[in-house]
């Protein structure tokens, strides 16, 4: 990996980490065309420059973060049901990865979906989040661990679904990112620690290239997608989606094999 493809790396993640769009599913075809998704570091790197936009959420929402206990408490709930699905479906899930095909059908199945969203749950207005409301956004996060799903879209859904507006839905969904990934982070980083991969100097200069990078546009993805959200809805990226879904397919199997291993 050089400067530039992760420059590119990073924007990608930063835009859209907290878009319904599937962050994962476009990293890993970004770094496909690039020939370089195979590379452990890249591998590594797609999951530690998450900090970089975990780090936007909290500046973004700073005042936020001294609310009560509860809503700590409330956090760790719907954080509960990624740890135990993590922890069982670990290499089914890494097995995913390694799938382009599994990232546009499921970017097109989503897109699908989100076209519906608006007309089925569009009208809600609730802002209070009750311990079972939150564990239940929990479960819908986890459906995310399917490349092209995407952990933001599933969880406002999810909460979209217990009568919460889009806006709070939104913003509940970016909170429970900062465990989520921290979390998987953090476990990615010790298996490869574990398994004795060393940095080299080069290396740890992308790695904080790529947080800083991600971290800026993530900043401005977030406050431009709340007032898009909240005007607009989801129809947008409904299309986007199918539209993405349908050129990987078509790419892979006419243009280019997309090979991630």
């Amino acid at each position: 990996m050089d400067v530039l493809q992760a420059i590119i790396l990073a924007i990608i993640e930063g835009i859209t980490e907290f878009l319904p769009v599937s962050s994962t599913g476009h990293m890993i075809i970004a770094s496909s065309f690039f020939g370089i998704a195979q590379d452990d570091f890249t591998k590594l790197f797609t999951i530690v420059i998450q900090l970089g936009t975990i780090l936007s959420v909290i500046v973004l929402y700073f005042k936020r973060f001294f609310q009560s206990l509860d809503f700590y408490f409330k956090l760790f709930v719907a954080f509960i049901p990624a740890v135990i699905f993590g922890l069982l479906l670990g290499d089914f899930i890494d097995s995913l990865l390694e799938n382009p095909i599994t990232v546009a059908v499921s970017l097109i199945i989503g897109g699908f979906l989100l076209l519906k969203v608006d007309e089925w749950f569009g009208n809600s207005e609730g802002t209070e989040i009750s311990y079972l409301t939150a564990f239940k956004i929990g479960l819908f996060q986890c459906i995310a661990m399917i490349p092209g799903v995407s952990r933001s879209g599933a969880s406002i859904v999810g909460g979209m679904t217990q009568k919460l507006s889009r806006t709070t839905a939104a913003e509940f969904s970016f909170f429970l990112a900062i465990p989520t990934m921290l979390g998987a982070t953090l476990k990615k980083s010790y298996d490869y620690y574990k398994d004795g991969f060393v940095l080299s100097d080069d290396q740890i200069n992308l790695l904080i290239i790529g947080n800083v990078v991600g971290f800026i546009v993530a900043l401005i993805a977030i406050k431009s997608f709340i007032g898009f959200l909240t005007k607009h809805g989801f129809k947008i990226f409904g299309y986007y989606r199918i539209i993405a879904g349908v050129a990987i397919l078509l790419i892979h199997f006419f243009v280019q094999k997309l090979t991630i291993i």
